[in-house]
């Protein structure tokens, strides 16, 4: 399964531009594959302006975000692999979101036992059913193990 990282990045990057925010990224810039102006990076961490009037060639792909912007007055090619990504916001207000660390998934190339092994090891997603007009429980659970009935929901099942 791809990550959901450049599929939300993307996403909130076009919101705040429709909301006429300044997109601002930060930087993981110890991660392998990041090309940043070194000089600028403060506790392993760099703040990118993302506007429209900051940057040129903008990239926003599955695998990294690749820009080029002036730092000092000199042109400067960046790239941020998306695992790099730590968080996207609006310098104006502060709204985005921070990006915590994914699991890593199996390559497409494993074999399907392999798969099934890791898929057995990891959380599972369990439903619960709608109530009844005349059931209420406050208990997490029924008897016997069941979820208990309410409002519809997803839990991490570990």
């Amino acid at each position: 399964m791809h990550s959901s990282r450049p599929y939300i990045a993307r996403a909130l990057y076009q919101w705040l531009l429709d909301n006429e925010l300044t997109p601002y990224i930060v930087v993981d810039a110890e991660q392998e594959g990041v090309e940043v102006p070194r000089q600028f990076v403060q506790n392993g961490q760099i703040v990118l302006n993302m506007g429209v009037s900051a940057i040129r060639d903008l990239s926003m792909e599955n695998d990294a975000i690749a820009f080029s912007a002036r730092f000092g007055g000199k042109p400067t090619q960046l790239m941020v692999p998306m695992e790099a990504l730590i968080a996207i916001y609006a310098r104006e207000n502060g709204v985005g979101m921070v990006f915590g660390h994914e699991p890593v998934m199996p390559d497409a190339d494993h074999d399907e036992a392999e798969s099934a092994q890791d898929d057995e090891a990891g959380p599972a997603l369990a439903s619960v059913d709608e109530p009844d007009d005349n059931e209420t429980s406050t208990s997490d659970q029924q008897e016997g193990g069941a979820p208990r009935k309410g409002r519809p929901s997803l839990r991490v099942i570990k």
